[in-house]
């Protein structure tokens, strides 16, 4: 497997861990909807939290929740709206960004939430 590949999913564990211990129930990893993957859906409060997991060794070339474009924005959005349709949900959703820089000497995470309004 591919370095950056290990990373990420070493990145979306730490974000699961991280969220059960906010009290967030995980409800998917690694949903897909045609080009789509939400890395993590999760619920807390009655609130479907779609959450997007960005994970780097450094911030040298910029915070990690900066690579979540517009385009992977809008593929989330659809994916989320196919969920909630094929699961029958009816509920309140908000999208959230864990942010995670790990490399030998530091772990650090931070959540976004809420984060597309500020896109």
């Amino acid at each position: 497997m591919a370095t950056h590949n290990e990373l990420g999913e070493k990145g979306e564990q730490l974000a699961v861990e991280f969220l059960q211990k906010k009290g967030y129930k995980i409800l998917e990893r690694n949903w897909r909807f045609k080009k789509a993957e939400v890395d993590i859906i999760a619920l807390k409060d009655d609130i479907l939290i779609p959450v997007e997991v960005k994970t780097r060794t450094s911030n040298y070339f910029g915070n990690p929740q900066d690579f979540v474009n517009q385009k992977k924005i809008q593929l989330l959005v659809e994916a989320i709206n196919e969920y909630i349709i094929s699961k029958d949900l009816d509920v309140e959703v908000r999208f959230d960004i864990v942010a995670i820089i790990q490399n030998k000497n530091i772990t650090k995470i931070e959540h976004l939430e809420d984060a597309f309004l500020h896109f």
